[in-house]
């Protein structure tokens, strides 16, 4: 026991060290985590090896339920107002945009099945919230309210989406269902059960632990291991019941967050639960992070690496944009925001874990199709990562200091 925490601490510690540097240097912390897994990794120096992808798999799901949750209690619902419209349409129909482009580019580019270009489509369709807040927040741009909300709410709603498609189209390739509209119109009903029992549960569990946290006093220190026990219970009782755990930790948290009162009391008991619970979403992303690092078999990228880069051009120029452009066009966005709002579509964590589940199912697909992932999500980050703030002003959407002021006149 003393020596798996020796190793575990340590690698959190290091963790933990390296998140400064990240915000010096521009670089997207999930490339640095996953930087650090590699080094730790059979190929690198740590030699460590590891490549049980089922438990992997198992890890990541519980760790991306504490992420959710963080999120949902970040997110205001003054934000839902301005931006809940656009970043929803890009949190659904964004993603399916998404996948179909990718996914027909995979069908060309590797002369492979549609059905299997879909799911890659699927698994980079969602994009990374941690990676957004980060590299938006230390690049010093600001931004109008609406356009900075609707970024950072699509991320955090989009990987319900992503996961569900996922599910769908490893099933399809898995058993070799002809891709057709009549397989497709099959998962309508699975769609609508994973969403409608998501979002019930979430909000009904979130009102419920709200109500019960007033009406029993605990001890100041119990609230916030409350709330994120009663959001894993959640998530868990929501899988189980055959819906989506994801949305509901999500809602979960976001009801939690909407239900206190604005005594002086309330507003510092949700200080401390959005502080707990935002510690708690770092270590959860240094885990998922590091371990999927360590997945990643340097030596074998090579095999994928041009295709990889391939689909990393298509998703990032053509794929993302054109999404961004079919969803946001009704709704008044100039088309310099909208250009930019396709250029921060950063890919993270969710599809590399994503793409562990065809390697785990008894599909055809193997390990190589979780390299081309990560290789598609290390390009995206690298190139989109390390310009987020020169694309602001090549884009012409930073606020200058005349509409900064306005902005907080406003918000005052």
């Amino acid at each position: 026991m003393e020596v798996l925490l020796f190793a575990l601490s340590g690698i959190a510690v290091m963790s933990m060290l390296i998140v400064p540097l990240s915000s010096k240097v521009q670089a997207p912390i999930l490339l640095l985590f996953l930087g650090l897994g590699m080094v730790l990794g059979e190929d690198g120096p740590g030699r460590i090896h590891f490549d049980d992808f089922s438990f992997a798999y198992s890890i990541g799901s519980v760790c991306l339920a504490v992420i959710l949750l963080a999120g949902g209690f970040d997110t205001k619902l003054r934000d839902l107002k301005v931006a809940g419209t656009p970043a929803g349409l890009l949190a659904t129909l964004g993603v399916v945009f998404t996948a179909v482009i990718v996914g027909v580019a995979y069908h060309l580019i590797l002369d492979a099945p549609l059905a299997e270009g879909l799911l890659l489509g699927a698994v980079v369709g969602s994009t990374d919230a941690a990676a957004t807040f980060m590299l938006l927040t230390h690049s010093g741009v600001k931004l109008r309210p609406r356009l900075k909300e609707t970024l950072f709410i699509e991320s955090g709603l989009n990987d319900p989406i992503a996961i569900f498609l996922t599910l769908t189209f490893v099933a399809i390739v898995d058993t070799g269902a002809p891709l057709e509209f009549g397989t497709l119109f099959t998962a309508a009903p699975n769609f609508i059960q994973q969403m409608g029992i998501g979002s019930i549960a979430g909000i009904a569990m979130g009102y419920l632990a709200a109500w019960t946290n007033r009406k029993i006093t605990l001890p100041t220190g119990l609230n916030p291991p409350f709330f994120l026990m009663s959001g894993l219970f959640t998530y868990a009782a929501t899988a189980l019941a055959g819906g989506s755990g994801f949305l509901a930790a999500y809602l979960f948290g976001l009801t939690v967050a909407a239900s206190g009162g604005k005594s002086e009391r309330e507003e510092a008991s949700r200080d401390r639960v959005a502080h707990f619970h935002e510690g708690f979403a770092w270590l959860a992303q240094i885990a998922m992070f590091v371990m999927l690092g360590l997945l990643v078999a340097p030596s074998e990228l090579h095999v994928m690496l041009l295709p990889g880069i391939l689909l990393a051009i298509v998703l990032i120029f053509f794929a993302r944009p054109i999404a961004v452009f079919l969803c946001l066009s009704p709704l008044g966005f100039t088309t310099r925001e909208k250009f930019y709002v396709g250029w921060v579509g950063l890919r993270g964590a969710v599809p590399i874990f994503l793409s562990i589940i065809p390697v785990i199912s008894p599909g055809p697909l193997t390990p190589h199709f979780f390299n081309l992932v990560f290789i598609i999500v290390v390009a995206s980050l690298m190139v989109q990562g390390w310009s987020i703030g020169t694309a602001g002003r090549v884009f012409g959407v930073v606020l200058g200091r005349d509409d900064e002021e306005k902005t907080a006149a406003k918000d005052a």
